[in-house]
């Protein structure tokens, strides 16, 4: 039964949200993912590793809850806008594919290949955020944010995987 809950509120996930995160002000929304990408990059950013994203423009397209954030780095410090940019380089993919992913529950090259992950435009830059993001160590993140983003990436994961309870399944095949 906690199973078949849980699958709901993940295959919703993006329904149920997207209406209070539309409401939710820009400003606010920007400053949230400019705090949490400083916490999460927090040593890239000490070692000048965003360099490569000087005077370029990362978009990023949450697909099912249609949010898209332009990321940059000018003036040794990383730049978040709602406003469109022209992008060099667009990732794009499902809440819950992007949530596997932060929380290293899904690889992005197998994500990429199934299709459910898109990166379009400047292939190198590309493949420069992709090394960035694979290169954090989530164990350097503070334990609260470790925890909560590990504790979601788990729910989404047991959340899209097949059940496994005997009585649901023979009930699935029997509709």
């Amino acid at each position: 039964m906690l199973d078949k809950i849980r699958s709901q509120l993940v295959k919703n996930a993006a329904q149920i949200l997207r209406s209070p995160v539309h409401f939710l002000p820009t400003k606010i929304q920007n400053r949230a993912l400019l705090e949490g990408l400083k916490t999460v990059f927090k040593e890239a950013l000490e070692d000048g590793d965003f360099e490569f994203l000087e005077e370029k423009w990362l978009k990023v397209h949450i697909r099912d809850l249609n949010l898209s954030w332009y990321i940059s780095y000018c003036n040794e410090q990383l730049v978040v806008s709602d406003t469109m940019q022209q992008e060099d380089v667009s990732f794009s993919g499902n809440l819950n594919d992007l949530v596997l992913i932060a929380g290293r529950k899904e690889d992005p090259d197998t994500l990429f290949f199934q299709r459910r992950l898109s990166i379009e435009g400047d292939t190198e830059l590309g493949l420069e955020v992709k090394n960035l993001m694979d290169s954090v160590d989530l164990d350097a993140l503070p334990k609260p944010m470790l925890s909560a983003l590990t504790h979601l990436a788990d729910f989404v994961y047991k959340g899209t995987q097949p059940s496994t309870n005997p009585n649901e399944v023979a009930n699935a095949y029997s509709n």
